[in-house]
């Protein structure tokens, strides 16, 4: 008996003889939209496996997120399929799901241009017309290994041999195109309609920068055009508010060949960061912590202690001098544990909380490297926590409502919460682990929120908290997080003493709202789309005089307003207002002032708000209680 559980909840019963295809498509009209997979017994597999005892079977269609998931990655072979009919010199390589779409890997001896994409588009298009049966087959290791080498897909081969033994190999063909895959995939080319290629890029071979270098194609598949077309529509957007453009057209920052994944703050983007940092700092201040400052390199001997050496170190930067040698802390746990160890510590004085704008440097490979999404040289809110067991999860607790206060004053209202679990790679034992989880979930209970649990994607010394920020256009961030650490203090000798004047160790919580401060600040960026509300822009007020003889008056305002505390910027240029007006237009200015013989002859001034919304004339009272008001709403 075949017991199938439909996308409405409903259960019905089939005899076990039929094949759990021949039932889906059978039940198919009734879905409104075809059945893409199923989940047998709880796995996940194609719709043409064959039952022969009792099973418990879940249809899955298009509209279910693991259907998506089916789609996207057989959309992943349609496009291989395309490129070996179009180009059959090219190997094959991997072909995975990503967010929102897929990629397949291809090497091959000329780079893809645009063209190309083209031309791959319209062929797997016509691949799918023509309804190819996808057919999943097993078959022995070194069979299929010599299979690949006979065709020329010696990628393909080396994968099959470093597979694990006790795993089952499996094929899928589609026409006259054969891929090695563990599935599952849809039934057939013809439910792959509605898809759109993207872009290509480099990729090294396993992500290794000492392997042949690849071509990456990436694209995306939905179950109807309109979900394409609102993805389209959100890169659309995307592309616009790319902060690497912004942050050119803003001048605020840049990056340069001589220090690759590095930033050049300019005045602007300086300001910025200032006004985020000084946010940060105030909430160091609000909230009992302690700001420190630590050395930007530490001896290798204390990472190699604190687990980072041998966890860590392919990530790290390394100096020497007198013959010792010394690592760019690429973190700023194992300084503030120096300093919580600079003197004896009481059970009265946990918790201790400490912050810095730790400078940190990591390794990594040039090809992530993104602006300033993903650089070498970063600065984080760091703070760490040293606490007693008993005060773990209030300490945790209180985090969350600083933490989602604070992504409030920054215009994020949709935040996610994931806890992070035990990693294969970690220290300490399991009992260790059993109890720093069960401290973040009671944390996560009392703050009477949802979270997501992801397993194995925990810190390599303790679970975490993850705060995943969605901004404007329906993306997600990952910014903040909060980790409990029973493993470093340890490992580093940190201690305090207990009531019963025995010496013990405390627990350790690696806390950061925003994360990295470069970071954050370029997806305030493309939040906003580059126009940061007043509290936050850089420059906030422009003064433009209509004619020379109207420049008196336009100082006497400008320093009106920089007394008040306003970030103001002269234009007194010989230039048309209405040049002036629309070059500041682009630099996204929340407002723009303008005086001429009216505004001189009343004593007020011209209001445009950036948008293009006209004020008319204010004084300067009513423009004043306006500007602060915008401030007070922050606040």
């Amino acid at each position: 008996m075949i017991n199938v559980t439909l996308p409405d909840g409903s259960i019905k019963s089939f005899d076990s003889s039929l094949s759990v295809g021949a039932i889906a498509r059978s039940i198919a009209p009734s879905l409104g939209k075809a059945a893409v997979a199923g989940r047998l017994n709880g796995q996940l597999v194609d719709l043409g496996h064959s039952v022969s005892e009792d099973a418990e079977l879940a249809i899955i269609t298009g509209s279910d997120v693991e259907g998506l998931e089916v789609i996207r990655h057989s959309t992943a072979h349609l496009l291989a399929h395309a490129v070996k009919v179009l180009y059959p010199a090219a190997q094959v390589t991997i072909g995975p799901v990503i967010d929102d779409g897929f990629y397949y890997d291809f090497s091959f001896d000329r780079a893809f241009t645009p063209e190309d994409l083209t031309a791959i588009e319209k062929k797997m298009k016509q691949l799918a017309k023509k309804d190819l049966r996808i057919e999943r087959s097993v078959q022995e290791r070194d069979q299929a290994s010599q299979y690949f080498q006979s065709i020329g897909e010696t990628y393909k081969s080396e994968i099959i041999q470093d597979l694990p033994e006790a795993e089952e190999l499996s094929l899928y063909t589609q026409g006259d195109f054969t891929d090695l895959c563990r599935g599952p995939h849809v039934s057939s080319t013809a439910k792959l309609k509605v898809f759109k290629l993207l872009k290509v890029a480099g990729a090294y071979w396993r992500g290794d920068s000492n392997n042949a270098m690849l071509q990456r194609i990436y694209g995306t598949a939905w179950a109807t055009q309109d979900a394409l077309d609102a993805h389209l529509f959100k890169l659309e957007e995307a592309e616009k508010r790319d902060h690497r453009k912004l942050g050119k057209q803003l001048d605020l920052f840049h990056s340069q060949e001589e220090a690759p994944g590095m930033v050049f703050w300019r005045p602007k983007g300086w300001e910025l960061w200032q006004q985020v940092e000084q946010y940060m700092r105030h909430v160091y201040k609000d909230n009992g912590y302690q700001e420190v400052k630590c050395p930007q390199i530490l001896d290798v001997s204390l990472w190699k202690k604190s687990g980072h050496w041998d966890n860590f170190r392919d990530n790290m930067f390394f100096t020497a001098s007198e013959n010792r040698e010394y690592a760019v802390k690429p973190m700023n746990c194992p300084g503030h544990v120096q300093i919580f160890n600079s003197g004896l510590r009481s059970y009265r004085d946990l918790p201790v909380r400490y912050g810095e704008f730790g400078g940190c440097h990591r390794n990594e490979p040039s090809g992530a490297l993104h602006g300033l999404m993903r650089v070498r040289a970063f600065t984080q809110d760091d703070g760490h926590i040293f606490c007693t067991a008993q005060q773990v999860e209030e300490e945790v607790q209180n985090f969350h409502k600083l933490a989602i206060k604070t992504y409030s004053d920054f215009d994020f209202s949709d935040v996610t919460i994931k806890l992070a679990l035990r990693p294969d790679q970690r220290l300490g034992d399991d009992s260790v682990w059993d109890d720093a989880e069960a401290a973040l979930r009671g944390a996560l209970r009392s703050c009477d929120v949802q979270w997501e649990e992801l397993p194995g994607e925990g810190a390599f010394y303790g679970p975490k908290i993850e705060y995943h920020l969605k901004d404007s256009i329906g993306r997600s961030w990952q910014c903040g997080t909060i980790q409990v650490d029973f493993m470093m203090p340890q490992r580093l000798g940190a201690e305090y003493v207990a009531e019963d004047n025995v010496r013990k160790t405390p627990v350790m919580l690696h806390r950061a709202i925003v994360g990295s401060m470069e970071r954050f600040i370029g997806i305030v960026i493309e939040h906003h789309a580059g126009a940061l509300p007043l509290w936050l822009s850089p420059t906030q007020l422009v003064v433009m005089n209509v004619a020379d003889r109207h420049a008196d008056y336009a100082r006497e305002i400008i320093d009106q307003l920089l007394s008040k505390g306003f970030r103001t910027v002269p234009d007194l240029r010989n230039e048309k207002i209405t040049y002036k007006i629309r070059e500041h237009s682009l630099q996204k200015l929340p407002y723009q002032l303008i005086v001429g013989d009216k505004e001189v002859e009343s004593g007020q001034v011209a209001v445009r708000c950036r948008g293009g919304e006209d004020l008319g004339q204010l004084s300067m009272e009513a423009l004043l209680e306006r500007l602060n008001s915008d401030l007070d709403a922050r606040r």
